[in-house]
């Protein structure tokens, strides 16, 4: 097979939407990639033009995604890249979609806390009390 795999670096933009599928559970969520550059002028730090892109998982990563990412939240994010073109008012415009084979949290900017799961054990993926779950998708 000859797809194109990518992996970027970037921010959690929007909830992760988790529903059930025919084949499985499914997992969606939108993904900032900004660039940043030394300026050399300023002798600063300046932000490139962000890019935003709709990652989908499935099955496992899907529930595991769906129990630990919140928006904001800097991610790594491997996969399938797929661009798609559809024609909304009229007008042609282009989707750039992942299709996730995984993610992690980027641990240059933070820690983060692995909990392996057990089959039998689907709780070790639920939020602590006080965390708000996304919302499922109908």
């Amino acid at each position: 097979m000859n797809d194109t795999m990518v992996t970027v670096v970037g921010n959690v933009a929007t909830n992760v939407e988790y529903r059930e599928s025919a084949t499985g559970g499914v997992a969606r969520f939108r993904f900032a990639v900004t660039p940043r550059r030394w300026d050399r002028q300023s002798e600063s730090w300046s932000d490139g033009h962000t890019s935003f892109y709709t990652v989908f998982a499935w099955r496992t990563l899907a529930v595991n995604l769906a129990g630990s990412v919140s928006v904001g939240e800097p991610l790594l994010v491997h996969g399938r890249l797929k661009v798609r073109e559809e024609a909304r008012e009229g007008k042609p415009r282009t989707f750039v979609d992942i299709e996730a084979v995984a993610v992690g949290h980027d641990l240059t900017r933070g820690t983060s806390a692995f909990r392996r799961v057990v089959k039998a054990e689907p709780n070790l993926t639920e939020r602590p009390q006080g965390v708000q779950t996304p919302t499922p998708v109908s």
